[in-house]
Parts: structure tokens; C-alpha cells; sequence
């Protein structure tokens, strides 16, 4: 019995940790969801300026703190990083409950950005970890999932407030992860094969000289680069549609944005969903075959978003925009799938944490870049036109892909 839990396991860690990526993102969400219940009692909260200081203060204190995070989940235990992040911004989600002024939600959702910095890299390199074989793309598809989930359901912020009110919305959800931290305490475990020695079963080293070391492995090889400019050329328009796809999808069909924000949501959360799946699946099945495989799932799903951005931003349809979001959502979900496994062809378990954060804030960057430019775009009335131009990065992130990455393991396992 005990074997055949063990072997189990993994999967094990892969639900345990789709729940806490279901929190990460609820519990950042909801804030954006809540602005009209919270300015009642919150008087700056009515200036779309101050609520969006509020909201930049998180996005940039979250990709500046990504690569650290990465760095520290390389050296220290992770299960306890994981454990200590969760329980740390959901104290945070806890305690908005409790503010009365914008200088203290302000604090707050600084420390918020830091906490939930630390989670995605610990957690992502811990599953390709226990994943080593032909499971590690789905594996790590199922838990982006629960991202999706989490930022599905932080748009019901306002629903709960309204039944409720806006400060007991913040006390449940908080309280509800620092609950959760214990269970991980008691079902969680570090990978410590991975975690303590490398493939020759030499003990790892800490401190500033391993730091050094590590950056100077990922930043001295071109097929990091490549794999970051891979990672960050979809990121433009991935968060244009997280972001400007229900005033598209407004503008495009003429339907008021009540109508508009849900089909947006809902189109690209199902059709991600789909491609997160069948792009794992079809990934550790190719890789099976061809050490590419990954590599080519990946480039087939930027593929298919290079028409969808097109018809989004041409089109004039109900067919045309909705079918857009569909191959966009299958698209980026396959890419999504296979980031990570991708970078643990080329880089070894002891940098995997640090190599994704390292991805993570330039994914950020991006996101923070396009969100004003095409805020901008949209005042002129060229959102559509811009958002199609996006097809252009995505392309040469495909080109650069096939051409310069041919990996010489299914997994790396030392530098």
C-alpha cells in the first residue's frame, strides 16, 4: 500500500499545489473586482489614478521580486517556502479586511507582491521534480489550471461582497488559505533528491558565490535567452487579452461590456483550459519519440494564436472575434503547458527556480508595457489594429525557437 502511494505521489503534490495556485490568483484578483464596495469606505479609492497605484504597486514589487524568489527556492526548502508564501499573503488578504485608509491597503498589497512572488518558482520547479518522466508537461498543464480557476473566481469578488460586504469577503478568502498552509505542513514533501545533491551526488552549495554561479549558467548560455524571449513575446498579447479582450470584444460586436466581460472571461478560460490539456498530453507523448517534441508542441500552440490575434483584431463577427479567443485560449495553453518542461531540457533542477523567476519578471514586464500602450491604443481607437500587430514578436519567437533550440536531454540533470 505504502508503494503504491508513493508512486502516486506526484500527482498527489500536483493537487496540493493547484490548490494554492487557485488561491494566488483568486486572492490578487479579487481586489481588482471589489474597487466599487471598497470606495464607500476608502474615499481614494474613487480616483481611477490611486486604484491603479494600488494595482501597479503589486505588478511591479511581484516581477522584481520573481527572479529573487527563484533564486531563494533553489537554496532553501521548498515545501516550507510554499508553506510560509501562502500563509503569508493570506494574512495579508486577512488583514485588507481590516484597513481604513489607502496607505495601509497600499502597504499591504506591496507585501502581497513579495509574498506571492515566492510561490510560482518553488511550486513549478517541485512538480518538475517529482514529474521526471513522460508526465511533466501534464502535470504541470493540470496545475495551470488552477490559475485559470483562481482568477476565474477572484472576478466573483463582488459578488460575495454585495451578499456579505467587502471586509468579511477579505476575511473568508484570507482565512481560508492560512487554513490550507497547515494541511500542506502535514501532506507536502520536499523532492529532497533533487533538492540536496546533483546527478553525481554531490552535496549543493549556498551562499552568494552559488548565486553568482547560477546566474552566470543561465545568462552565459543563448539557449536561456532563447527560451526567455520565447517566454516573454506571448506574454504581450497574453496579458492584453487578460486585460483588453472584454472592451474588444465590446467594441467589436457593439454589445454593452455587462455582456461583453463574461464572454471574453469565460471563451478564453474554457478554450485555455482545453489547451493546457491536450498540450501536455500531446507534448510527453512526443517527447517519447523526439526529444523536440515539447519544443514542437509549444511552437504549434504560438502557431495557432498568430491567426487568433488577426481575427481579433480585424474582426467584426461574433465568428470571428469569438473564434479568435478560442484558438488564442488553445493556443497559449498549450505554450503554457510546456514552459517549464522546455527549460528543464536545458537547465538543471539546481536553477530551474531561479531560470523561471528569471522568466517570470520579464513575462511581468511585459504585461505591465502592453497594458499601457494599448490603454493608449484604445483612447485612439487603434485597439484592434495594435493587438493584431502582436502576431509580429509571437512569429519570430517561433522562428527562434525551431531554429537555435535542439536539446540534448528529455531532462537535464547537471551543469
Amino acid at each position: 500500500m505504502k508503494q503504491k502511494y508513493q508512486a502516486f505521489y506526484p500527482w498527489v503534490v500536483v493537487g496540493l499545489l493547484w490548490v494554492v495556485a487557485l488561491l494566488n490568483y483568486m486572492d490578487r484578483q479579487m481586489l481588482s473586482t471589489m474597487k466599487v464596495s471598497m470606495m464607500g469606505d476608502i474615499k481614494e479609492l474613487e480616483t481611477a489614478e490611486n486604484f491603479g497605484r494600488l494595482m501597479a504597486v503589486f505588478l511591479w514589487i511581484y516581477a522584481l521580486m520573481s527572479p529573487v524568489s527563484g533564486l531563494i527556492a533553489d537554496r532553501v526548502n521548498r515545501k516550507w517556502l510554499i508553506v510560509g508564501s501562502l500563509a503569508v499573503w493570506s494574512g495579508v488578504t486577512l488583514a485588507m479586511g481590516y484597513v481604513h485608509d489607502f496607505d495601509h491597503l497600499y502597504a499591504l498589497r506591496a507585501i502581497m507582491g513579495i509574498s506571492e512572488a515566492l510561490y510560482i518558482p518553488a511550486g513549478l520547479s517541485l512538480i518538475a521534480d517529482y514529474h521526471r518522466g513522460p508526465t511533466r508537461s501534464l502535470a504541470i498543464g493540470i496545475h495551470m489550471t488552477g490559475l485559470y480557476m483562481g482568477q476565474a473566481l477572484g472576478g466573483f469578488g463582488a459578488t460575495v461582497a454585495d451578499s456579505l460586504s467587502w471586509q468579511q469577503t477579505f476575511h473568508y478568502f484570507g482565512l481560508a488559505g492560512i487554513l490550507y498552509s497547515f494541511v500542506l505542513i502535514f501532506f507536502l514533501k520536499e523532492n529532497k533528491t533533487a533538492y540536496q545533491t546533483d546527478a553525481a551526488g554531490k552535496k549543493y552549495e549556498g551562499g552568494i558565490a552559488s548565486v553568482k554561479n547560477s546566474l552566470g549558467i543561465l545568462l552565459g548560455t543563448i539557449s536561456f535567452w532563447v527560451i526567455l524571449f520565447y517566454f516573454a513575446a506571448p506574454s504581450f498579447p497574453g496579458w492584453a487579452t487578460k486585460n483588453w479582450l472584454p472592451t474588444l470584444f465590446s467594441e467589436s460586436l457593439g454589445i454593452e461590456m455587462a455582456q461583453a466581460g463574461p464572454m471574453a472571461t469565460i471563451t478564453i478560460a474554457v478554450s485555455s483550459f482545453i489547451g493546457v490539456i491536450s498540450g501536455g498530453i500531446l507534448a510527453d507523448r512526443w517527447v517519447l519519440r523526439n526529444l523536440r517534441g515539447r519544443i514542437f508542441t509549444g511552437a504549434i500552440g504560438l502557431s495557432l494564436t498568430i491567426p487568433s490575434l488577426l481575427f481579433l483584431g480585424f474582426g467584426q463577427s461574433l465568428f470571428t472575434v469569438a473564434g479568435g479567443a478560442v484558438l488564442f485560449g488553445i493556443g497559449y495553453g498549450m505554450f503554457d503547458a510546456n514552459n517549464m518542461p522546455i527549460l528543464c531540457q536545458f537547465v538543471s533542477p539546481r536553477h530551474r527556480a531561479a531560470g523561471y523567476g528569471l522568466m517570470n519578471m520579464t513575462g511581468v514586464f511585459a504585461g505591465a508595457f502592453i497594458t499601457d500602450w494599448l490603454g493608449k491604443s484604445t483612447d485612439s481607437g487603434n485597439l484592434g489594429h495594435d493587438l493584431a500587430m502582436l502576431a509580429i514578436p509571437v512569429a519570430v519567437a517561433i522562428a527562434l525557437l525551431l531554429v537555435t533550440l535542439k536539446p540534448k536531454f528529455a531532462d537535464k540533470s547537471a551543469d
